[in-house]
């Protein structure tokens, strides 16, 4: 039996796997201390009421990626993409970015440029500006490199409403692409592994797909699958909104390099770490459209429909799999690859 206690234990890196020891941290100790309502609600971002009916959405992540550069993008890249799709992930339309560093000394200033250079790029991207910084500096030894931490601010439509606990039974589950390409191509690169064809992390700015999907139809959740992969994502939708989620193995868009790569490391493409994908749980009555429209975005080329929310097993994922059996999807329990984002 878990105890509810923290006397006594010490952190362990899976408690920042974005599974099951990272949540049961986040209900034992954070939330039993920090209360404020938009903060329970556990989306991505904190919605916030302004003056005049106006709202805001308010986000805040740190980055301890290795390495720091990786193919297909860099701990800098990662950062600016992270902290803007968190915010489009409540339906925010992404504004103002913090950044600050924490540096290692001995840190090469060349590589220090080509990643600032690389998160004035995708802030541009992306339609957002930064607008405010830190800088420390620490011994030899006491970091790795460098660590970023951001924080955004972004702009909710009136009368919006997108959050974790919106599913409904007979609901549509879209995902965005391919699954687990991130973790992958970072896994890769630690390793040395080598393919005959470019595995790149998927990193990218998802507000402008976002802003394309509202436009399209009626959105109850979104989710960026980044720590923890679709599965843990899934999990904690059906745990916020107390429903069941059925999702078809068939139906799930993996690259063969990526089913390579995790049969040979004995990892489950479904717990994989995501940086440019979203899970979206929309209106049946327009699903079709949505996922026509995500098609049609450079980000949403390989969109799929791969299930939809029940009242049958609430807060459980069951997956019907290749051969025709079901089998619960939990969420992640320990670290499959750690200092992934």
């Amino acid at each position: 039996m878990r105890s509810n206690s923290v006397a006594g234990h010490r952190i362990l890196l899976a408690h920042g796997s974005g599974g099951s020891l990272t949540h049961d941290l986040i209900a034992q100790l954070f939330i039993k201390h920090f209360t404020h309502p938009a903060l329970l609600r556990l989306d991505d971002a904190a919605v916030l009421a302004m003056q005049d009916e106006a709202r805001i959405a308010f986000t805040t992540d740190s980055y301890v990626v290795s390495p720091i550069f990786f193919p297909g993008g860099d701990i800098g890249k990662l950062a600016v993409c992270g902290t803007v799709n968190d915010l489009a992930m409540v339906g925010a339309k992404p504004l103002y970015l913090s950044a600050g560093f924490i540096i290692e000394e001995g840190f090469p200033m060349v590589d220090l440029e080509r990643i600032v250079a690389s998160m004035s790029a995708m802030s541009r991207e992306a339609g957002v500006a930064i607008v405010a910084g830190d800088t420390k500096v620490v011994n030899h030894g006491s970091a790795d490199k460098l660590f970023i931490n951001t924080a955004g601010i972004g702009l909710l439509p009136a009368g919006l409403e997108i959050s974790g606990n919106r599913a409904r039974p007979g609901d549509v589950v879209i995902v965005s692409g391919t699954l687990g390409d991130h973790g992958i191509a970072i896994m890769s690169q630690r390793e040395g592994l080598a393919f005959s064809s470019t595995l790149e992390s998927d990193c990218a700015p998802l507000n402008g797909l976002v802003a394309e999907m509202l436009a399209a139809g009626e959105i109850h959740a979104l989710r960026d699958p980044t720590r923890g992969g679709l599965a843990t994502t899934l999990n904690e939708l059906a745990r916020q909104s107390c429903v069941g989620i059925e999702i078809e193995e068939a139906r799930l868009p993996i690259r063969q390099a990526v089913h390579g790569v995790c049969e040979m490391l004995g990892l489950d493409p479904l717990y994989v770490a995501n940086e440019g994908k979203l899970v979206a749980v929309v209106a049946p009555e327009q699903a079709e459209s949505i996922a026509q429209v995500m098609r049609a975005h450079r980000y949403g080329r390989d969109t799929a429909i791969i299930g939809r929310v029940v009242e049958s097993h609430p807060a459980r994922v069951v997956m019907r799999t290749l051969l025709g059996t079901s089998r619960i999807v939990d969420m992640l329990a320990g670290e499959q690859l750690p200092r992934i984002c």
